[in-house]
């Protein structure tokens, strides 16, 4: 496992940094948009390869550094970030279970639900062991893994989460779904399926009901604090020679928002370590709501202090203010605010105070 310790302002894994700078942030430079699905896929496994995919498990003490390692990556590349995060986030998931991970394996995670019925499991003489039938849409990288865990809600409302080897003859591929410019390198396919063979793991809604499903859940927020970061950063570097304080302002704007989202995060990390087995929910929502909202507003003042450019001039701010939208509608937006305000009136504390 790396060696990742977060203290100030230096970053948590050195050697992950270094790796970008050496040979992704280049790579990505120079790569047109219609070859970059087929980039991400080769660096996902370059970063597998190379050990950097050990990050940290969460809820063991350098949950921080976890997430510094996904927003690292989320800074050059939002679709490879996606994958990233979801082998990293299944390698989690499995630890947990005390499930054997396949050598050399590379993991998707896809737990949206498809239409009732889409999707048929059908349990043989032993339980640990499944056959499947039918579709699962939703695959993001399914091209690019060689495993995928999957949910399955049964008829009796029962939540199974099963591990799939892609490269089953039963196993087929769709890849016409996706009609999106944002996060298209990803690949989000559909899966179909004729009696193909999953592996069950953990018990029945084990995946919705370990500790770890809100730890995740915020790991993808800090992918999205790492797209948001590395548009500020852009921000500043085109308006340090520039005396507009209109445009000074709307950069005044980010780095809050900024300071609030990064903020937010690190209490998160520092409560899940201090009770890693704690259900995080309410930590989880309002992380993820106050990231969502200082991406948007990181976003919308890109656009007003510097026009067009970012969109249009520049290839990496381009993909980051494509893609980022997309991934932030995995936020449920108002049904999780309404979920957080819940949470907070059954809550006998009062507001928090200084």
């Amino acid at each position: 496992m790396m060696n990742c310790r977060a203290s100030g302002d230096v970053p948590a894994c050195p050697t992950l940094p270094a790796m970008l700078e050496g040979f992704i942030a280049s790579a990505l430079a120079d790569c047109p948009h219609e070859q970059l699905a087929g980039l991400d896929a080769r660096l996902l496994r370059q970063l597998v390869a190379a050990g950097l995919d050990q990050l940290p498990l969460p809820g063991q003490g350098e949950t921080l550094a976890r997430w510094q390692a996904l927003a690292a990556v989320a800074a050059h590349d939002l679709s490879l970030a996606k994958l990233y995060e979801a082998h990293t986030d299944a390698l989690a998931i499995l630890a947990a279970a005390g499930h054997p991970q396949p050598p050399r394996s590379i993991w998707g995670v896809w737990c949206a639900q498809g239409r009732p019925g889409s999707l048929v499991m059908r349990m043989p003489a032993a339980e640990e062991y499944v056959l499947l039938d039918g579709e699962k849409p939703w695959c993001s990288g399914a091209a690019a893994v060689t495993h995928g865990l999957l949910s399955h809600r049964d008829d009796a409302g029962r939540t199974w989460l099963l591990a799939l080897e892609l490269g089953q003859r039963e196993v087929s591929i769709i890849e016409d779904d996706w009609a999106a410019v944002g996060m298209a390198a990803t690949r989000t396919a559909r899966l179909q399926l004729q009696g193909a063979t999953a592996q069950v793991v953990g018990a029945p809604d084990f995946y919705l009901r370990r500790p770890g499903f809100w730890h995740g859940g915020i790991g993808i927020a800090a992918c999205w604090h790492g797209a948001a970061a590395a548009l500020v950063g852009q921000l500043r570097q085109a308006l340090a020679q520039r005396a507009d304080p209109h445009a000074l302002a709307r950069l005044g704007s980010a780095e809050c928002a900024l300071h609030t989202s990064a903020t937010s995060l690190r209490e998160s990390a520092a409560r899940i370590d201090a009770f890693p087995a704690e259900d995080a929910m309410r930590h989880a929502l309002r992380t993820r709501l106050i990231v969502e909202q200082a991406c948007t507003r990181i976003i919308d003042d890109m656009g007003a202090a510097l026009g067009p450019h970012p969109y249009c001039g520049q290839r990496r701010s381009a993909r980051l203010l494509a893609d980022l939208p997309v991934w932030l509608r995995q936020s449920h937006a108002e049904r999780d605010l309404a979920a957080l305000a819940t949470s907070c009136l059954q809550e006998e504390s009062a507001p928090c105070l200084l």
